[in-house]
C-alpha cells in the first residue's frame, strides 16, 4: 500500500510542477500566456490556480500519509540506514590487492 500511495505522490508532485509553470508569472518570462484560444484571460487563471490548490493539498495529505503507514513497520530502521549497512558490507567484503610503488 505504501508504494501505490507514494507512486500517486510522485504523480502529484509531478503534476503540481506542470500547473505552476503553465500559470502567467508576473514577469511574463516563463508563464505560456501568450496568444488566444479557447481558454484565455480569467478562466485560464482560476482554473490554473484552483488547480494548484487542489494538487498541493492531496501532496499534503500524501506526504502526512507516508509516514504515518511506514511506521506500523516496527523499529526496523529507515532507508538510510540499510543504505549504509549495504555500503559498509561492500566495503568490507573484499579487500584491494596492494599496489606497488611508482617509481620515476
Amino acid at each position: 500500500m505504501i508504494k501505490v500511495i507514494l507512486v500517486i505522490h510522485v504523480i502529484l508532485a509531478i503534476s503540481m510542477i506542470g500547473v505552476v509553470l503553465l500559470q502567467r508569472s508576473e514577469g511574463g518570462a516563463l508563464g505560456i500566456g501568450g496568444g488566444g484560444g479557447f481558454m484565455s484571460g480569467r478562466s485560464t487563471s482560476n482554473l490554473l490556480t484552483r488547480a494548484t490548490a487542489v494538487l498541493a493539498g492531496l501532496v499534503m495529505l500524501t506526504s502526512l500519509s507516508l509516514p504515518m503507514m511506514d511506521g506500523n513497520r516496527g523499529d526496523q530502521g529507515s532507508i538510510g540506514d540499510e543504505i549504509q549497512t549495504e555500503a559498509t558490507t561492500e566495503a568490507h567484503a573484499e579487500p584491494a590487492p596492494p599496489r606497488a610503488p611508482i617509481e620515476d
